[in-house]
């Protein structure tokens, strides 16, 4: 049990995994929204405000057009000064001509000014041109002097216009202010509809399953603390029923874990007293040895070696409690004897029925360690008996076979029997201690125990096959492989 000031420690480090507003992911949506709609604003303000100069020009060039052809139907000098200032003050301009047939005639006119500053054709003006001028005219205008022509309507007769850029740039910046005023409120206003959209459909669900996963890490085993997903169909709904799965498998693997953990506390307390009665029974056996009748010096040897395996496996089941497994101690061993040992320790009954078929060769050698197999094979050999004594019916036919091959280096034992099966549940969970037991009442660490020894020798324990009347166990064991250096070291040393 941790002390007041670690559990203090850990619920201010869960506090402070609460991510503050500033730093949320709402927070940076917003923002990135509001900086994407003012970029697309942009892209768009900038041909807006090049094609606002253009028609601005072309407005003045149509009205400079207009009165160049009611000066062309009169007499041009027949017009005062005053009333030639009037007419271009009224267009804003200092000078209006016309060309056509390939000759210019100067309608009215000003005082010429020095120098034309921009020459702007409106029939043939590039749009990359076009919006670099518009720009140069907002930022630095106002004191040139543009040379505006082009046609006007379908006549091929062009007309031109001297202009300061006076005007044209305090209509420009009106404008661009008025655009660039409705694009922060349309930036703002998209901003925020698209901020409430994602934030209901994806930053609300992402929030919920953080908190949740924050609560679940406090209390663990609180059944309450698990998210309960919502009916959604998308990847948010997929990820919060993942994430209800990971939580509930997570809750049962903890409980697993705190019963072995409990179970290895138990096998504490009754080891000492149980290796104290494995003693007294070893001293026993050994005074039996002594007794001249020839049943008990037959029997003593194999008594020696059964309460020798029962305190091995009082310490295993300690060992594996606190997932201290022994590395496996290889050795060449005769399996056929091995597995008939397994025979002597089941004690099978005469009177179920069940044979016992010992179908390895004689000569047929395993490198393993003769403990840790043993072990294997009577974990899988038992749960064989133990599911065909439960059958009643006496004209079913109960046979545990132990078969063994070899291909190369690996060994392959097969242990089959005829039993009913390992039920659904069984297979789905079948080397998980307390979850993949086949009968009410097990643990489930028979299995479990088996397949970590197998693991450890580096084979594989796999069920081939599981029906009614058939179920078999394959057992893979390669050889150890051969250290190379070692063994020419060993050749070159003198005999």
């Amino acid at each position: 049990m941790p002390l007041n000031g670690d559990t203090d420690q850990t619920e201010q480090s869960r506090a402070g995994q609460q991510v503050p507003l500033s730093r949320g992911l709402s927070t940076k949506l917003l923002l990135l929204t509001i900086l994407f709609v003012l970029l697309a604003e942009v892209l768009i303000f900038l041909p807006s405000i090049a094609n606002f100069r253009l028609r601005w020009l072309e407005e003045r060039l149509a009205t400079a057009a207009a009165v160049g052809i009611v000066l062309m139907e009169s007499d041009p000098e027949s017009l005062s000064r005053e009333v030639q200032d009037d007419v271009l003050i009224a267009l804003g301009a200092k000078a209006v001509a016309v060309r056509a047939e390939g000759a210019s005639q100067l309608l009215v006119v000003t005082a010429m000014p020095p120098q034309v500053d921009v020459h702007v054709d409106l029939a043939n003006t590039p749009p990359l041109m076009a919006m670099q001028e518009a720009i140069y005219t907002a930022l630095f205008g106002g004191n040139r002097v543009l040379r505006v022509f082009g046609p006007v309507g379908e006549s091929d007769t062009e007309f031109e216009l001297l202009i300061g850029d006076t005007q044209l740039r305090n209509a420009l910046l009106i404008y661009a202010r008025n655009v660039a005023l409705l694009s922060l409120v349309l930036s703002l206003s998209t901003a925020m509809l698209v901020f409430y959209a994602i934030n209901r459909i994806m930053i609300r669900p992402i929030r919920t399953m953080t908190r949740s996963m924050l609560e679940f890490a406090e209390a663990p085993d609180d059944p309450a603390r698990i998210i309960r997903p919502d009916a959604r169909e998308d990847e948010i709904g997929v990820a919060e029923r993942e994430l209800a799965a990971m939580q509930s498998q997570l809750q049962r693997t903890l409980g697993e874990q705190k019963h072995l953990a409990d179970l290895g506390l138990a096998v504490s307390k009754i080891n000492h007293d149980m290796r104290n009665m494995l003693a007294a029974a070893q001293l026993m056996s050994d005074r039996l040895a002594k007794v001249m009748d020839p049943t008990a010096q037959r029997v003593a040897p194999r008594l020696v070696r059964a309460l020798d395996r029962a305190v091995s496996y009082s310490n295993g089941v300690l060992s594996y409690g606190r997932t201290q497994e022994a590395p496996p101690a290889r050795r060449r061993l005769r399996l056929r004897q091995l597995v008939d040992e397994v025979n002597e320790l089941l004690g099978i009954d005469p009177d179920a029925g069940i044979e016992f078929v010992n179908a390895v060769e004689p000569d047929f050698e395993i490198d393993a360690d003769s403990e840790q197999l043993f072990r294997v094979l009577s974990n899988l050999s038992r749960n064989a008996i133990q599911a065909m004594s439960g059958e009643q019916e006496g004209t079913l036919v109960r046979r545990l076979s132990v078969h063994a091959d070899r291909t190369g280096t690996i060994c392959r034992i097969l242990v089959e029997d005829t039993g009913p099966g390992l039920p659904p549940k069984a297979r789905e969970h079948l080397f998980t201690a307390f979850r993949g037991s086949a009968r009410s009442g097990g643990t489930g660490l028979g299995l479990a125990i088996a397949h970590e020894l197998v693991r450890a020798h580096g084979g594989t324990l796999e069920l081939m096959e599981s029906r009614g009347g058939r179920t078999v166990f394959s057992i893979t064991i390669p050889d150890q492989p051969v250290d190379l250096d070692a063994a020419r070291d060993a050749l070159r040393r003198p005999a």
